[in-house]
């Protein structure tokens, strides 16, 4: 339709892998600008006055769009400004991520160059932007060199983001057999993704607890919030509208301003100050709503926030623990003997892998603890910068918040971990001895031993499957004896038409000439078979089955 309407044919250079990411890039920096400048030039247009122009509001969105990528100002000439709105960072880097998806799906297989590209052609937006907003007077200033710098970390880290989610990444492999390699093979079965997840909770955890603690303050403290925004908007009513947007935007930093405080070093309102659980000092304020939400004192009952990291540092020890028990977790993945039942999820079906040890367990602790402690200080650097000169060069989360996350992770996760695994271990160790019975009954059935082999429906009966311990992992030596057709049998197949059990011993239970004529055993039928060896196996291991909390009677 638009060479159409245009009259001319499309450069075929347009969308090809070489120029796609480099338009997707800029196509990403014109639509955060866009969405930057649209409510700034809608209040200037409402609060505009004959001293103020449409190049003064331009450059205005111009310098906010270079600080929301971290890109450091100066206010003034001199006053330096570097606290970064978050809010404006995730947006640059949602919509960084998705050009890069886009990008890399559009030049499969050869996703290599899409990042690097993608984030020239968002420099190529970036560059006359920071040029453009140098010159602002008395106002806002960027600095063209370090804006640049963090437009581009920025860029390439959230094209990164995009093109791995989009499955167009793959993480090299280690070049030949070096310490690094033969170090992840020691690695424990599912050590990596148990410790990515325990690391995940725990710091949600303290996400979701800032964000409690900031809620509570913002509808508590309402008459310390209030003034403050009647004396920055002196009664405009779109002069609010634009404190209220800053503080929207700054919301972000707020949630981890609080977070470090519930973790315990609390955060700065300037050089020398701090607040903190049961310790409070700092002067006087700018007037501005989310300062004002600071305490102005002390108090013991402050001192309860701190069970904030105390169920962070438990979750992750309760995560740790379950996937030290069951060998790296269950596996989501792996092959079921069984096919699920309705509302059931195939992962509780499959087999556990191999415990780790305690010190596996404890050394797992440990990297939680220090990946931990090392995203909570990335946060705090990022969260706080300088809003001025002098005292207030300084505000936002303590230095000492991502030691002080890693030493909570450290003291709860490592023995809650070794406790939780040792508990799991004590309650699998009944099941273990259930095992050892049902093999003995098996051998007294079928007169021959019974070994632990392949699941049932696994290489032994003719289908896939992994080798694990427990009833259905138990496989006859007998079964070789009973017809060619058993041997051959779908265990999940549909079911057993006239099958004569006569005088069976199993589990205790006299089974004089049971006629299973067409029933559903455990909800599935059964293929047709009149082994004596093959059905007794069978049965046993249907009625101890793993996941199962009841014993399947014959009818």
């Amino acid at each position: 339709m638009t060479q159409h309407l245009m009259g001319r044919r499309i450069p075929r250079g347009v969308g090809s892998p070489g120029s796609g990411p480099l338009l997707a890039g800029a196509t990403a920096a014109l639509l955060g600008l866009a969405v930057t400048g649209v409510p700034v030039l809608v209040l200037w247009v409402l609060t505009a006055t004959g001293h103020d122009s449409a190049a003064d509001a331009a450059r205005l969105v111009g310098v906010l769009w270079l600080l929301g990528h971290g890109g450091p100002l100066t206010r003034g000439g001199a006053a330096p400004l570097s606290l970064t709105p978050l809010l404006l960072t995730l947006l640059n880097a949602v919509l960084l991520r998705c050009a890069a998806a886009r990008a890399a799906v559009a030049a499969q297989p050869r996703t290599g160059p899409v990042p690097a590209l993608l984030c020239a052609g968002y420099l190529l937006v970036a560059l006359p932007v920071a040029i453009a907003c140098t010159a602002g007077g008395g106002g806002l200033r960027a600095e063209p060199l370090p804006d640049l710098l963090a437009v581009a970390l920025l860029g390439y880290a959230a094209a990164l983001w995009g093109v791995r989610s989009a499955g167009g990444f793959v993480a090299p492999a280690p070049a030949g057999p070096g310490r690094l390699a033969a170090a992840r093979r020691r690695l424990p079965a599912g050590c990596p993704g148990a410790v990515r997840a325990a690391v995940t909770a725990g710091l949600l955890i303290l996400l979701a607890g800032g964000a409690l603690l900031f809620g509570v303050a913002a509808l508590l403290r309402t008459d310390t919030t209030d003034p403050a925004v009647r004396a920055l908007a002196g009664g405009s009513v779109p002069a609010a509208l634009g404190v209220l947007l800053t503080c929207l935007l700054l919301v972000p930093n707020a949630v981890l301003w609080a977070g470090a405080y519930a973790l315990g070093p609390g955060f700065l309102l300037g050089t020398d100050t701090v607040v903190a659980p049961g310790r409070v000092q700092h002067g006087a304020l700018p007037d501005f709503p989310l300062l004002a939400l600071a305490p102005g004192t002390a108090s013991g009952w402050q001192l309860l926030v701190l069970l904030v990291p105390v169920l962070a540092g438990t979750a992750a020890a309760g995560l740790l623990g379950r996937a030290a028990a069951w060998g790296g977790g269950r596996r989501a993945g792996a092959a079921s003997a069984y096919q699920a039942e309705p509302g059931e999820d195939p992962a509780d079906r499959a087999e556990p892998g191999r415990p780790w040890g305690p010190v596996a367990t404890a050394l797992a602790g440990l990297a939680t603890a220090v990946a931990a402690g090392a995203l909570v200080a990335l946060a705090g650097w990022l969260a706080g910068g300088a809003v001025g000169g002098g005292r207030m060069a300084r505000l936002g989360p303590s230095f000492a918040c991502g030691t002080v996350a890693a030493g909570w992770f450290a003291v709860l996760a490592v023995p809650g971990a070794l406790v939780v695994r040792w508990w799991l271990l004590r309650r699998a160790a009944p099941a273990a001895a259930v095992w050892d019975e049902v093999a003995a009954l098996g051998a007294s059935v079928l007169g021959g031993p019974v070994l632990p082999g392949p699941v049932l429906g696994g290489p032994a009966l003719g289908g896939p499957g992994p080798v694990g311990r427990g009833p259905a992992a138990l496989v006859p030596v007998g079964l070789a004896l009973g017809e060619p057709a058993a041997a051959r049998a779908d265990v999940t197949g549909p079911g057993l038409d006239g099958a004569q059990l006569d005088s069976a011993q199993l589990d205790g239970e006299e089974l004089d000439s049971a006629d299973l004529d067409a029933e559903d055993l455990d909800g599935r039928s059964w293929a047709a078979s009149r082994s004596r060896s093959a059905l007794a196996a069978r049965w046993t291991a249907l009625r101890l089955r793993p996941g199962r909390g009841r014993s399947q009677g014959p009818g």
